[in-house]
């Protein structure tokens, strides 16, 4: 997904970044980039927009990075295995799962003709079990609406 490449590229993290390693070069791109360290108007301006786009990048990478969804492997396998999907949306090769639960999963670089499969599938759980859920790069969205 460009959403990926694009924030990895920024703050120049591989797939392999650790969370110690993201928010070490968060750290030191937020002190660059903090708007409260220039005076001119305009730098300013364009300081705060490159430092919500660092913060943007970072979440997002966290919450997709190996060491996050590692901590909440036993709740998303619970999920996937005991809960019914409640609906699905499809957009930009992003596929959202709503399950019975109140959990909601994001899954990244899907293709269309996965989710077509889905679809028509005569059990969509048992086609995202075989097919979905430990294919797909994945973050909880449910998480993120609860923190706002």
């Amino acid at each position: 997904m460009k959403k990926i490449v694009d924030y990895r590229k920024l703050l120049g993290a591989t797939e392999a970044s650790t969370l110690n390693e993201l928010r070490s070069v968060y750290k030191g791109m937020m002190k660059t980039w903090h708007p409260d360290r220039f005076q001119d108007d305009e730098l300013k301006l364009e300081a705060e927009e490159k430092s919500k786009t660092i913060i943007e990048a970072y979440h997002f990478l966290v919450s997709i990075a190996p060491e996050t969804r590692e901590q909440s492997l036993a709740d998303y396998s619970l999920t996937t295995t005991t809960s019914a999907i409640l609906d699905f949306e499809y957009k930009s090769q992003t596929l959202l799962i709503k399950f019975l639960d109140g959990n909601e999963y994001e899954y990244f670089d899907v293709p269309k003709a996965v989710y077509i499969k889905l679809v028509n599938a005569d059990s969509p759980g048992r086609f995202a079990r075989r097919h979905i859920y430990n294919e797909f790069v994945y973050r909880s969205t449910s998480r993120l609406v609860a923190a706002q």
